[in-house]
């Protein structure tokens, strides 16, 4: 099996107006696309969702993934799912995807854990996390969808560091819908053993992403043996996609020769 590759339209074509991403995606030959939450409140209103559903639509793209509502990611949240207060935000952001998944066939959703927050038992907000991954992985379910836990790295706030620490948290929730995001950059830069990772967790693994290290940048760029990690986990039975979500060192359109490399392997 050749490897299904999406390009993440959140932190590529970013030269682009976000709505002439799927286009632009679509014409570098991606039939598919995934989205950080691509709005700037939990609830936006009913036209800008219309009209990002429209863009996906009209592009020719499938949607096949999607994050739920994180806070204001620049100034540094990284989720709501475990942030006192803003239980409302969070499972209005998860509605919202489910009816947006509706539409355009996503199945596959980011639950960013969120960052500790000073002041606030630890415990509170990981008993606060179980809750609302609860009602997300049952408003997933709905749909045969998965919610994804993801480790993400350069935010000291942030709990959840690798492989195992997402999968713990998957582990006490106990849903099985709740799978492994492996951002084998973030990982690789968290310091977690990537090859334990694409090996003993590639049956928990529910989608990838790959961004070259150091820097972010395309495959190629840095020096993580991306190819290699990905043939394990070709090899240990993983069928999903894997997306591009890298900071191109060029111009977006102009980042994909890795892919026509490996296409050629």
């Amino acid at each position: 099996m050749v490897m299904r590759y999406d390009v993440n339209l959140s932190i590529l074509f970013t030269e682009l107006p976000l709505l002439e991403r799927p286009a632009a995606a679509r014409a570098a030959g991606f039939d598919a696309v995934e989205f950080w939450w691509p709005f700037a409140v939990a609830q936006p209103d009913d036209r800008e969702v219309a009209e990002f559903v429209g863009a996906i639509t009209a592009a020719g793209v499938r949607l096949v993934g999607l994050n739920f509502f994180a806070g204001d990611l620049p100034s540094g949240d990284r989720g709501l799912v475990s942030w006192p207060g803003r239980e409302g935000e969070f499972k209005a952001s998860v509605d919202l995807a489910i009816g947006i998944a509706r539409e355009t066939g996503c199945r596959a959703f980011n639950a960013l854990y969120g960052n500790r927050i000073e002041g606030v038992d630890p415990a509170e907000q990981d008993a606060l996390a179980l809750r609302n991954l609860a009602f997300a992985a049952d408003a997933a379910a709905a749909i045969d969808a998965t919610v994804l836990l993801e480790p993400v790295s350069a935010i000291p706030a942030y709990p959840l560091l690798t492989a195992a620490d997402a999968l713990a948290v998957a582990d006490r929730l106990g849903r099985p819908n709740v799978a492994l995001l492996a951002d084998l950059y973030h990982l690789a830069v968290n310091g977690d053993d990537l090859d334990a990772v694409v090996t003993e967790h590639a049956a928990r693994i529910g989608h990838v992403q790959i961004a070259d290290a150091p820097g972010r940048g395309e495959p190629g760029s840095g020096d993580l043996e991306l190819e290699r990690y990905l043939a394990q986990l070709e090899a240990n039975g993983y069928q999903g996609f894997v997306g591009a979500e890298y900071k191109p060192t060029g111009p977006s359109a102009d980042s994909f020769g890795w892919l026509t490399r490996e296409e050629d392997q």
